[in-house]
């Protein structure tokens, strides 16, 4: 019994089919997988959306930090680090109710947010890299 021949075209229609379909499927596994990496929380977790509060640029250079403002009252913060260095840095915020908040590490000439709610309290805004901090990228800032 012979096995009868495929056509090159029968075959060329069927690989056109099959990368089509598998284009489609990644195109809908990138949409869906939500991510970001970026700091902010959703809207359900409690946590605030990402770049919804008041907007605090923190500028970022070997090694120091320096704020748009100094004075901070509750409510809600996007801060924007800023990263004028020339090596890649981050920012950290914690204190009352904030713990661990912070961007993604961000490249030199990049930005990188992260939106917490403040509370009455003192809180450290820092460059969480290896021993950024200890030298001198950290910075206390009070809520009342």
């Amino acid at each position: 019994m012979a096995i009868p021949a495929i056509s090159a075209h029968t075959t060329r229609t069927a690989l056109r089919t099959a990368a089509g379909a598998f284009c489609a499927t990644l195109l809908l596994a990138a949409c869906s997988s939500g991510g970001g990496g970026q700091a902010g929380g959703s809207a359900g977790s409690g946590t605030p959306q990402a770049g919804s509060g008041t907007k605090v640029t923190v500028t970022e250079t070997e090694y120091a930090l320096k704020l748009s403002r100094t004075s901070f009252t509750p409510g809600t913060y996007t801060f924007v680090s800023d990263n004028a260095g020339k090596i890649t840095h981050a920012l950290s915020v914690d204190g009352p109710g904030v713990e661990d908040a912070r961007t993604k590490d961000v490249p030199p000439g990049h930005d990188g947010t992260v939106t917490v709610t403040l509370k009455k309290g003192t809180y450290e805004v820092y460059c969480p890299i290896d021993g950024h901090k200890q030298m001198g990228m950290d910075q206390h800032i009070k809520v009342g």
